[in-house]
């Protein structure tokens, strides 16, 4: 993570920004030269990384689904949303569910004002920004209150984020206070990168560093550890495209390529 952190509230073009970089990897329109700069030498050694981005995305609509139309959630926190695309999280539940609430929370300044943007005139769907290192901070917003209901389950969504939250930073402990005042039946949906089979490509990691966030690949193991007192969901901790694939999705040449471990838990 930069030590100089006024990027998050203030617009900063020269300083690659992580969503921005995902932006890219997606084909999206989104970035600037200092984020295509920095992405492209990330390709030049770590290729698959389009590969992935695309296989991330892929999963988050899938877990979407399974939480809304097979768990029968009815409210959703996505955290870490990135830059809007096509089957945005409240798109993939709302067309299944119509009154599923969604609350969206990032705090990069492109990405809160291409979500407020997108947004406009949507019902149950708010945008609000903060960061996931201040858990309590997201959970006491006003907007995020009057939307849902503490009372009733959730499923929070950490998709391709807690890689860039450092062991210092206690993700484990973000999560558990994340779900602490929501009841039995709430869910955590993640996605998590990983060298795992791939220790090469940790040089290629290290360019982050001169990123808004830096990344910190985790083990199948540590990954089970951020999710230590929640039950997973079969089929536990995968590679991305193994989770709940949709048929006739390739899964079995290469799953490894995707660098994302990914789960579904809940909260007994």
């Amino acid at each position: 993570m930069s030590t100089d952190r006024d990027w998050m509230n203030t617009f900063r073009p020269d300083i690659p920004s992580t969503a921005r970089l995902y932006d890219y990897y997606l084909g999206g329109k989104d970035n600037f030269p200092a984020d295509r700069e920095l992405a492209e030498r990330l390709l030049a050694e770590a290729p698959d990384i389009r590969m992935a981005a695309r296989t991330n995305r892929a999963f988050l609509q899938r877990a979407v689904r399974y939480l809304v139309a097979e768990a029968g959630i009815r409210q959703i926190i996505d955290v870490g949303t990135g830059l809007p695309t096509v089957g945005n999280v409240h798109e993939v539940a709302q067309a299944i569910e119509p009154d599923c609430r969604v609350v969206y929370v990032d705090h990069d300044p492109v990405v809160m004002a291409h979500a407020l943007d997108l947004l406009h005139g949507t019902s149950n769907t708010v945008f609000i920004k903060h960061d996931l290192r201040e858990p309590g901070e997201i959970l006491a917003d006003a907007e995020l209150g009057g939307l849902i209901d503490f009372a009733q389950p959730v499923a929070i969504l950490l998709v391709a984020i807690l890689h860039f939250i450092s062991d210092d930073e206690h993700p484990r402990a973000i999560v558990q206070q994340l779900l602490e005042p929501f009841p039995s039946g709430s869910f955590l949906a993640i996605s998590h990168g990983t060298i795992d089979g791939r220790p090469e490509l940790l040089p290629a990691t290290r360019h982050y560093n001169q990123a808004t966030s830096r990344f910190y690949p985790r083990s199948r193991h540590e990954i089970q550890d951020l999710l230590g007192g929640l039950d997973l969901i079969s089929p536990g901790i995968v590679w991305a495209p193994q989770w709940h694939p949709d048929l006739g999705t390739e899964t079995q040449e290469g799953p490894e390529r995707s660098f994302m471990y990914a789960a579904v838990a809940r909260k007994p």
